[in-house]
């Protein structure tokens, strides 16, 4: 499991977020997923790096629920022809073939999320490559 960056933790303590508690579960989902993730702030919430290049970034703005956004990067770059994953969890709306997003409103619905989450990240690091 990749170690949770102080530095975000501290952005994190400064906001006195209604759904602290779902962030750091996430955080703890994302980082343990595959030990290769490194952790950062960008774009106002916690990013996650997969070999030094964005490839999830959490939205936690506004308050009333927490995305996922699974990307390639800030950058456009060609489309796939396909979606860059197969979800068979469901968790995945798709704004693009190499951008997805999955929403959380409350700690319940991430804990029966997790074991599809979990897959979705791993199989979202080695495609997005």
């Amino acid at each position: 499991m990749s170690t949770l960056n102080s530095e975000v933790t501290k952005f994190l303590d400064g906001l006195n977020h209604p759904l602290r508690a779902e962030i750091e579960l996430l955080r703890q989902i994302i980082l343990g997923s595959d030990a290769g993730l490194t952790e950062n702030i960008k774009w106002n919430g916690p990013n996650y790096c997969y070999n030094d290049q964005d490839r999830l970034t959490m939205r936690i703005q506004p308050p009333k629920l927490i995305q996922l956004i699974f990307h390639r990067g800030a950058k456009k770059i060609k489309q796939p022809e396909e979606k860059l994953i197969k979800d068979k969890t469901g968790l995945l709306v798709w704004k693009e073939n190499d951008r997805a997003v999955a929403s959380f409103k409350n700690t319940d619905e991430i804990i029966i999320a997790r074991p599809g989450l979990e897959e979705v990240i791993s199989d979202w690091m080695i495609a997005a490559e």
